[in-house]
Parts: C-alpha cells; sequence; structure tokens
C-alpha cells in the first residue's frame, strides 16, 4: 500500500475486510491476467471482444464526466492525467484530490459523492 495509497491509515477492521478477497484460489492468477491484458500481452474474454474492438479505436467520450486524482497517487501520479482532456468531447472537469492516493472512493468518498452529485444534478 506504500506506493499506491501512502497517506491512507486504514483500521484493523478496513484491512480484514479487504483481506477477504485475497483468500481466493483464483485472485493471483486474475490479477497477473488483468495486467496483461491491460498492456495487450494477453488475450480478453471473447464474450467481450466486439466491445473491446471498439474501445480499441478510442472513440471520443461524450458524456459528462468528473475525473478524481489523488495527488498522493504513487502508482499513477497526478500527471498521468493532466492531459486527458482530448479523450472527452462532452463536459470534461479533472479534480486533484490533495494527500488521497489510488483507493479514491475509499479514501475520499466525500469528493466522489460530490462528483456523482454534480453530474446527476
Amino acid at each position: 500500500m506504500a506506493a499506491w495509497s501512502p497517506n491512507w491509515h486504514f483500521d484493523d477492521a478496513t484491512y480484514q475486510h479487504t483481506a477477504a478477497s485475497f483468500d481466493n484460489s483464483d485472485f493471483v492468477d486474475i490479477v497477473i491476467h488483468s495486467y496483461r491484458h491491460r498492456f495487450g500481452y494477453a488475450p480478453g474474454d471473447p464474450t467481450y471482444e466486439y466491445i473491446e474492438r471498439q474501445l480499441a479505436t478510442q472513440p471520443k467520450i461524450q458524456v459528462p464526466t468528473i475525473v478524481l486524482h489523488g495527488e498522493g497517487d504513487g502508482v499513477t501520479g497526478p500527471e498521468g492525467s493532466t492531459n486527458h482532456t482530448r479523450f472527452f468531447t462532452g463536459p470534461y472537469q479533472r479534480r486533484l484530490i490533495p494527500v488521497v492516493g489510488h483507493d479514491t472512493p475509499q479514501e475520499a468518498p466525500a469528493a466522489v459523492t460530490a462528483a456523482v452529485l454534480d453530474l446527476i444534478r
């Protein structure tokens, strides 16, 4: 967690709740395959091949969008989303959240809720 969310100080109950997801014999294989697929080193599920082909064309996103990026994210730093405006034709906002790391919904639920409410109002 040090790189992903170095400023997040979660309690033992949160850790125990999350740790249950590791109690799955397929966990490591699924995670590794996810990353390999994401970077083009492994095939995806054939069920979604049509959708994957469409997404590969990187169509512009037309719906209103708010991107939340934690300034404390040690894996995908905030500079990683600096130039993403070019992917959107609809209303777009990029909000940097101080101190927050990679797990925005857990670390900054109020910011996530505010963004959702701003989109639906």
